[in-house]
């Protein structure tokens, strides 16, 4: 029942994904502190890379849900950036660059292993292997366009988020908050749909 009411729904799941996405971020903030809120950037980087190929539409737009999947960093570094201060935001912004590139490199080296043939596992084995080949067979564009966007968009962030903050005298959480991530979201956006899906999409 619930399935079917959100595929017929998909803003209000949009909705829902992004309360959940942050609640998680908030949890992880709430139980660890600073190490909480890596957490955090590091769960939504491997879910943006595994599910970031997948195409949905939102508001009648064609979006990847990589796109979806992104708020909750924005909302930890700018997080990390009130608590602990820009260099710690840079340094999360860095790690979660190295964990991108980590993915990418171990995914694609899972790809070369051939699947099984012994007799009782080799039609699961091979299904298996054909679904993950499709799902994390990642073009040299998709590995480009979502490390730079990745990368340009978080430095950003960080960026605006601190020359908001020294503007308004360390004055409006909610405004430094909101506009590093909006122009922060939409540079990544760009960026991401530029060099990824350009000519395909």
């Amino acid at each position: 029942m619930f399935v079917e009411w959100f595929q017929s729904h998909q803003e209000i799941l949009w909705f829902v994904t992004i309360v959940i996405d942050l609640s998680f971020a908030i949890l992880l903030f709430r139980l660890f502190g600073r190490q909480g809120l890596y957490a955090s950037i590091i769960i939504s980087l491997l879910l943006a890379n595994l599910q970031g190929p997948k195409l949905t539409e939102i508001f009648g737009l064609q979006t990847s849900m990589g796109v979806i999947l992104y708020s909750s960093i924005y909302f930890s570094t700018d997080l990390l950036s009130e608590r602990y201060g820009k260099a710690e935001a840079t340094r999360a912004v860095m790690i979660g660059f190295v964990v991108s590139v980590a993915i990418i490199v171990m995914i694609s080296l899972s790809l070369l292993y051939l699947p099984s043939t012994a007799p009782d596992t080799a039609v699961f084995a091979q299904s298996v292997h054909d679904a993950t080949q499709t799902l994390f067979s990642f073009t040299p564009r998709f590995v480009l366009g979502s490390l730079l966007a990745y990368l340009i968009s978080q430095r950003f962030d960080v960026w605006m988020f601190h020359l908001i903050k020294k503007k308004t005298q360390g004055k409006h959480l909610w405004l430094r908050n909101n506009v590093s991530t909006m122009l922060s979201q939409a540079i990544d956006t760009v960026i991401y749909g530029v060099v990824v899906w350009w000519g395909v999409v």
